[in-house]
């Protein structure tokens, strides 16, 4: 049981070489400023605003791949950042949460 254990916290879940929190935050905001850009350009522009979503695709593929450099580098990297962010949602200060 205990192996099972120690294999899971060492191992944590990846999609294509990124642990989990990574990839699923990378897409989350790289598609909220795809809507934000197409929205304002639609405002602004009208019809003939011509954006290009390839561009945004290769954009998510592109820090994929950074993610998945980082990721082979730290393999903890995806708890290391939750936790980060669990500490400054607390209020600790910055200081400790370094």
């Amino acid at each position: 049981m205990k192996q099972q254990v120690m294999k899971a916290l060492a191992n944590p879940s990846r999609i294509f070489y990124v642990p989990y929190t990574l990839a699923v935050m990378n897409f989350v905001i790289q598609f909220l400023i795809f809507v934000a850009i197409f929205i304002t350009g639609i405002i602004i522009g009208g019809n003939d605003f011509g954006l290009l979503p390839l561009l945004f695709l290769g954009s998510v593929f592109l820090v994929h791949f950074v993610l998945a450099i980082f990721a082979k580098q730290e393999p903890q990297l995806g708890q290391i950042i939750a936790a980060k962010m669990q500490l400054l949602r607390l209020g600790v200060p910055k200081r400790l949460a370094a």
